[in-house]
C-alpha cells in the first residue's frame, strides 16, 4: 500500500509511539535517517536505530528488537522483498518502508494494512495489475464442492426414482440421464479451468519476469525525508545538506541518469534559496551557507593536489589512459596549456596560488573539449561555514564511503555507520577530515590495482561479457562499494585501450575473495560502458545461472547485482552465466 501525505498517513501516526529504524548500509540511507532522527527529537520520540547490511542482518535486527515495538520503519531495505513472509510478524505490527531500491516487492505494493509504502504510485515503473498477478481459486473450490453435492443428489434422485410405483418410469430415467450430462459438462469445465488457469499463470510468470528483469533506482530517499521535514516546517540548512549528500551519492555511483538527478537540482535550488533567505541574518561563524555552482568531476581536488585528482578520477583518468606513459604525456601538456605550472599542480589545492584557484575551474572547462573530456563539468552543491570549511557534496560521499568501508578487527560494521553518520554534522569535522584521508587512499589502490590489471591484460573476454578476478584478499576490495568502484575503473579504463569493436557493448563481472577460511568471493556484475541507463540485469541473471549450474549463492545484499559464492564454484558459475547471456 502507497502512502503519499506523509505528514497525516506517516509521521503523525508515529508520535507517541516507539519505533524501531532499521537502515541499510549506504549514504543516502544515512542521510536519510539523520534527517528522521532530527524530526524525532524535536517530537521527543523514542527510537532505536538498527545497521544492517542485508537480509540477513534485517531478520536479525527485527528478531531483536520485535518484542518492543509495533511500528518498523526500513530505510533502503526491505522494499524488494516480501518483508511478510520475510519477517513472520504478528499482526498489529506495521511496515513503514522508504526505500529507493526498484523493483517494489508486488507483495509489499498490494498488502491492505500491515505494509505501507512511502511513495507515490504514479512515479513508479510497470508495476503489474493486482488480477494479473493474483489468483483467486475460492470459485474453483466452490465448484468442486457442488460437483460433489450433485453426486449426492444423483443417489438420492435414483434411490426416489426406483421406490416408485412404476407410474413415472420415464420421468424418472429423465431424472437420472439428465444429472449424468451435467456432471460431464462439469468435467468438462473443470478441464477449461484448468487449462486457462495453466495459461493465466504462463502470462504471469512473463509479466513478473519483465517487471522483475532489471534491477534498478528510484528517488533519492534523503530527499524524500527532507521534504517532510519541510512539509512539516522543521528544515532546515543542515537538514537539506544531508538530503544533497544523498542524491551526490546516487549520482556519483551511477544509481541514477544525470538527466534525473539535473530535474531534481532545482527543486533543491528553491530549498536553499528560501532557507538562505530565512537565516540570512545569521552572518556570524557558525552559520552555514550552501551554494550552487558548476564543479568539475574530479575526485577531492579541493582537498589533494591537482595532478593527483585527475589521474584517480575515473572519467578523466580513462579518457587521457593516465596509466600509461603517453597519457601521463598527455596531462602533462594539458597543465602547460591552462597555464598552470607543475610545481604548483603538486601542491595541496588549498596551498596552490589564490589566483589559481580561482581560475582553475575555467581553465579545465576552455580546453575540455579539445582533450575530451567534455562532461568533466557538472552542476553541484558546495557547504561553507566558518572562514576555512568549504566543501563539494561529492566530497562528503567519498568520505562516508571510506569510513563505511574502514571496518576493521577492533570496528565492526554498526561502529562505521555510527562514524559515518556523526561525521555528516558540522561539530565531528576531525572525522569527515579522517574520512577523505581514507578516501584518497582508496583511489589510489583502485588506479594502482587498474593500472596493473590493464598491463597484464587481465580482463577476459567470454564473448558475452568481460570478467576480471582478484587472485588474493585485498584490504580495500573486499567490500561492496569498493570492488564496484573497481570494477567500474577497470571496464571504462579496458574499453578506452582495446580494439575491440562490441567493448563498449559488453558488461563486466569482477571477483574477489571475501574470507580465505571459509573459501567465499564476492561478485559484482557492472553495466556496459554504452547503456545510457542505471538498470542492472545481473541480478536475475545470476540467480538463473546458479540454478542452471546448481551452486549456492549468497545473494544477500538488497543491491542484486552484489552476490556471493564459494570460489570453487566460480568456474562453473561463470559457465552456465556465458551459456545464460550467449
Amino acid at each position: 500500500m502507497f502512502i503519499q501525505d506523509l505528514k497525516n498517513d506517516f509521521y503523525r501516526q508515529l508520535i507517541g509511539k516507539r519505533i524501531l529504524i532499521i537502515v541499510n548500509y549506504d549514504v543516502d540511507a544515512i542521510c536519510a535517517s539523520k534527517i528522521l532522527q532530527s524530526l524525532f527529537k524535536y517530537d521527543h520520540m523514542l527510537y532505536t536505530v538498527v545497521p544492517i547490511m542485508g537480509v540477513t542482518g534485517l531478520k536479525r535486527a527485527y528478531s531483536e528488537h520485535q518484542g518492543d515495538v509495533k511500528y518498523v520503519l526500513l530505510i533502503n531495505c526491505g522494499g524488494c522483498v516480501d518483508i511478510v513472509e520475510l519477517l513472520q510478524p504478528a499482526e498489529d505490527v506495521t511496515f513503514y518502508i522508504c526505500d529507493s531500491h526498484r523493483p517494489l516487492d508486488v507483495c509489499n505494493v498490494y498488502s491492505d494494512r500491515q505494509v505501507c509504502i512511502l511513495g507515490d504510485p504514479a512515479l513508479e515503473e510497470n508495476i503489474p495489475g493486482f488480477e494479473s498477478i493474483f489468483y483467486d481459486s475460492e470459485g474453483e473450490d466452490g465448484d468442486d464442492d457442488d460437483d460433489e453435492d450433485e453426486d449426492g443428489g444423483e443417489n438420492g434422485d435414483s434411490g426416489a426414482g426406483e421406490s416408485d410405483d412404476g407410474n413415472g418410469d420415464g420421468d424418472s430415467s429423465e431424472r437420472v440421464r439428465a444429472p449424468k450430462l451435467s456432471r460431464m459438462q462439469k468435467h468438462e469445465q473443470r478441464i477449461l479451468r484448468q487449462r486457462a488457469r495453466r495459461q493465466w499463470e504462463s502470462e504471469r510468470d512473463r509479466i513478473m519476469f519483465d517487471y522483475t528483469q532489471f534491477s534498478y533506482y528510484g528517488r533519492s530517499t534523503a530527499l524524500y525525508i527532507f521534504e517532510l521535514a519541510w512539509k512539516l516546517s522543521k528544515d532546515n540548512m543542515d537538514l537539506l545538506w544531508w538530503a544533497i549528500v544523498g542524491i551526490s551519492e546516487q549520482l556519483l555511483l551511477g544509481k541514477i541518469e544525470s538527466a534525473a538527478y539535473t530535474l531534481e537540482l532545482e527543486n533543491i535550488q528553491s530549498h536553499v534559496s528560501r532557507l538562505t533567505n530565512k537565516t540570512n541574518d545569521q552572518n556570524t561563524m557558525s552559520a552555514s551557507k550552501i551554494n550552487f555552482e558548476n564543479d568539475l568531476h574530479l575526485v577531492l581536488y579541493r582537498h589533494w593536489t591537482v595532478t593527483e585528482s585527475m589521474r584517480y578520477s575515473r572519467y578523466s583518468a580513462c579518457k587521457l589512459k593516465l596509466w600509461t606513459l603517453r597519457g601521463e604525456k598527455r596531462l602533462h601538456e594539458l597543465l602547460v596549456e591552462m597555464g598552470l605550472p607543475l610545481v604548483h599542480a603538486r601542491q595541496t589545492y588549498s596551498a596552490m596560488d589564490l589566483i589559481l584557484r580561482k581560475e582553475f575551474y575555467s581553465m579545465v572547462e576552455q580546453l575540455a573539449e579539445k582533450y575530451g573530456i567534455p562532461d568533466i563539468v557538472y552542476g553541484t552543491f558546495t557547504l561553507s561555514y566558518g572562514y576555512r570549511s568549504r566543501y563539494a557534496a561529492a566530497d562528503y560521499v567519498y568520505a562516508l564511503l571510506a569510513i563505511l568501508q574502514s571496518v576493521k578487527k577492533h570496528k565492526t560494521p554498526e561502529d562505521c555507520f555510527m562514524e559515518a553518520s556523526d561525521a555528516l554534522s558540522r561539530q565531528h569535522k576531525q572525522l569527515l577530515n579522517v574520512g577523505i584521508d581514507n578516501a584518497k587512499l582508496l583511489h589510489a589502490a583502485i588506479f594502482r590495482q587498474v593500472q596493473s590489471c590493464l598491463e597484464a591484460h587481465q580482463v577476459h573476454s567470454t564473448g558475452s561479457f568481460f570478467y576480471y578476478v582478484l587472485q588474493e584478499e585485498h584490504a580495500f576490495f573486499s567490500y561492496p562499494y569498493a570492488l564496484a568502484l573497481l570494477a567500474k575503473f577497470v571496464l571504462h579504463g579496458h574499453v578506452a585501450t582495446t580494439r575491440v569493436r562490441q567493448a563498449p557493448d559488453l558488461p563486466l563481472i569482477a571477483t574477489c575473495p571475501l574470507d580465505a577460511s571459509q573459501g567465499m568471493c564476492l561478485l559484482v556484475g557492472i553495466a556496459p560502458v554504452r547503456e545510457d541507463s542505471p538498470k542492472n540485469f545481473f541480478g536475475k541473471a545470476f540467480d538463473q545461472a546458479a540454478q542452471k549450474s546448481k551452486t549456492n549463492l549468497l545473494q544477500d545484499f538488497f543491491e542484486p547485482s552484489i552476490v556471493q559464492l564459494r570460489q570453487s564454484d566460480l568456474t562453473r558459475f561463470l559457465d552456465a552465466l556465458t551459456v545464460l547471456l550467449t
